[in-house]
């Protein structure tokens, strides 16, 4: 795990600049750096150390003249008369067996590095390389014969990789803030994102929040030339072709072998590998599996002062922890302690996030490397096994699949008018998942009627199902609960899950490995039937019964409750109701706000409502902001 950086068009008087992009992304990997600047090219590499701690080191150089064997002809050798330069973040589970095959076409290395893997593999089997990956990675390599760098980001986006093109020159980083650090970019705020972002309460564009810097996708690369054009292609692409014909009990048998394998894969590193534990199967069950591989792990643990002594995650995760003789540490975490760390947590995040549990999972992340370096976590059980309770919705909207969809739009707008419950219920029956669904911020977030009259400038951004409306075609042929599966891969999860993943855990230079987001395990689960996943009484059903052969039933069949931030009772305090209503009327929330709305949301809140996560996405926003644009402190 690691942080990159790097750009075209350099020159040796450029160090002071790459390393600047990297010191701001010290927290990313502070066991070593590395420059390298030559032929136009620079990269920029900090490490955290946990495969072949002496020999890994990056930026890493590779020429064919280490290879022999008939795999390297005259052509080839020729092709690549000059080194290929490579830095990369992430890990490749698979690497040893990629290594051995490699050494049986001819090929040598210096090292027992993934890394080095990546470079020969790259030799070996130019972009072919990466449909043999199994792992989490954003990597750059730069050829010295074509002069040309090329990029590529993993499956489902675990590891992020940012670019722009500024002048001509190229600019990559893993973090937004290293390119800032790049005298080529001048930072300008995108309004779009903030636009999609009061729906999704997370970055929902391709752009980011900052105008001209991107993101590359998930299973995407991309080829820069030497004038500053490129090209970007999707290597993968996840697809849920359903097998009716396999018995819900081999499934069941298939996921815990699946499972078994990838945490196996997951635990290979030179230092010690412990695993989250919450009170969901998740965790549990991935906690379970890795005692397999190494019964002394060590588990984590976070929950609030305000459950303590009530039946909380800690209190379950302590049960569990004993049941299955592992070490737990465990902490709750107070509300000043949660409070202090916001803007913080939103300079680790580079773009606005509005998620509360970013800020809950700060905290484990923290105590977590205080005992080990690396961590597993269960990032894509939800999104691959069925366990939002939101997927239920198609299945309860068949007990009024008898109604005509008139007469249910119908009363669903009587109901809204009359303040009688059960209005979303009447919509979201008579209506089809791409109408209304387009990621779990659904209900939360604002919708459009609500974000144009917040907005001081209106809205001139697509509607949230308009952006969604190409991934929902994707899935056209699909049952309604696997399209809204496949939505929140390409939204949900690498917008929301995942980013929190990797900028919490790298903020404390730990490394979160996500064993249920392995291209295999997804494989399996998109074959299995939906109502093995989900149905109007029950989620992740498979999975549940494969986690009972490893963890007691109570764990294996609880209600997923996410992560319980007591925000709606924090909102109504005195002190924390002034702030946010001082941040509300301040100067920069009048430069976009209509702050009237704003403070009667505040109220409505304070009176009773439960209007705290649309408070928190724009006061989130409104801390983002403060610190990229205003102190620029962090």
């Amino acid at each position: 795990m690691c942080g990159i950086c790097g750009f075209t068009n350099a020159n040796a008087n450029d160090i002071d600049i790459l390393k600047a992009m990297c010191d701001v992304m010290k927290h990313r990997g502070p066991d070593g750096e590395g420059q390298f600047i030559q032929n136009g090219i620079a990269l920029g590499h900090r490490r955290l150390s946990l495969i072949d701690l002496e020999n890994g080191a990056q930026p890493m150089l590779r020429s064919t003249n280490e290879c022999v064997g008939t795999v390297c002809s005259s052509a080839q050798a020729k092709l690549h008369t000059y080194p290929l330069a490579l830095v990369f973040n992430g890990e490749i589970y698979n690497y040893q067996d990629l290594k051995e095959e490699l050494e049986t076409q001819g090929w040598q290395f210096s090292s027992n590095s993934d890394t080095e893997v990546i470079l020969v593999g790259y030799l070996a089997w130019g972009k072919a390389l990466l449909n043999k990956l199994r792992g989490m990675f954003a990597f750059a390599i730069w050829d010295n014969n074509s002069k040309e760098l090329f990029l590529a980001r993993d499956f489902f986006g675990i590891k992020p990789l940012y670019y722009t093109l500024q002048q001509g020159t190229f600019i990559f980083a893993s973090e937004i803030k290293s390119i800032l650090e790049h005298p080529a970019y001048t930072k300008e705020l995108n309004y779009e994102a903030l636009e999609q972002y009061l729906c999704f309460q997370f970055s929902a564009l391709e752009e980011s929040f900052f105008k001209g810097i991107y993101k590359l996708p998930p299973a995407h690369c991309m080829s820069v030339h030497a004038d500053g054009t490129y090209e970007i292609e999707q290597y993968w692409k996840p697809s849920f072709t359903i097998n009716e014909t396999i018995s819900k009990d081999d499934y069941v048998h298939a996921i815990m072998q699946e499972m078994q394998e990838s945490v196996q894969y997951h635990n290979v590193a030179d230092v010690e590998v412990g695993s989250f534990l919450s009170s969901g199967i998740d965790s549990s069950y991935m906690a379970a599996c890795l005692c397999k591989e190494n019964p002394a792990i060590k588990t984590f643990t976070v929950g609030f002062s305000e459950y303590r002594g009530e039946r909380d995650e800690i209190s379950w995760a302590k049960e569990l922890a004993a049941d299955l003789h592992v070490m737990n540490f465990s902490k709750h975490i107070t509300e000043e302690e949660y409070w202090d760390v916001l803007e913080k947590v939103q300079w680790h995040m580079d773009e606005p996030s509005a998620d509360p549990s970013a800020i809950a999972l700060y905290f484990v992340d923290k105590l977590a490397a205080e005992q080990v370096k690396a961590v597993l976590s269960g990032e894509g059980a939800d999104e691959f096994f069925g366990g939002y309770k939101i997927y239920q919705t198609p299945f309860e909207n068949q007990k009024l699949a008898w109604c005509p969809k008139p007469i249910l739009k119908t009363a669903a707008k009587l109901t809204e008018v009359l303040g009688i419950r059960g209005t979303h219920y009447l919509q979201r029956a008579a209506s089809k998942p791409e109408d209304w669904y387009y990621t779990n911020a659904n209900g939360v977030a604002f919708n459009e009627a609500e974000r144009a009259r917040l907005l001081k400038r209106a809205p001139h951004c697509p509607s949230p199902q308009e952006l969604v409306a190409s991934t929902y075609q994707r899935a056209s042929g699909l049952d309604d609960m696997t399209r809204m599966q496949y939505v929140d891969i390409h939204f949900w999860l690498v917008g929301d899950i995942l980013l929190k993943t990797d900028k919490m855990s790298m903020a404390h230079s730990l490394e979160s490995r996500v064993p249920f987001l392995d291209k295999k395990v997804f494989e399996l689960a998109s074959s299995m039937p939906t109502h093995l996943k989900a149905n109007s009484t029950q989620t992740k059903i498979a999975l549940r019964e494969a986690a009972e052969n490893t963890i007691p039933q109570a764990w294996a069949q609880k209600e997923k409750l996410g992560f319980p931030v007591p925000l709606v009772k924090w909102l109504r305090e005195d002190a924390y109701y002034e702030q946010i209503k001082t941040c509300f009327s301040s100067e920069l929330a009048q430069t976009f706000f209509n702050t009237n709305y704003l403070l009667t949301l505040l109220d409505e809140h304070r009176a009773g409502a439960d209007n705290s996560r649309k408070i928190w996405i724009v006061y989130m926003f409104l801390i983002w902001y403060k610190v990229f644009f205003i102190d620029k402190k962090h």
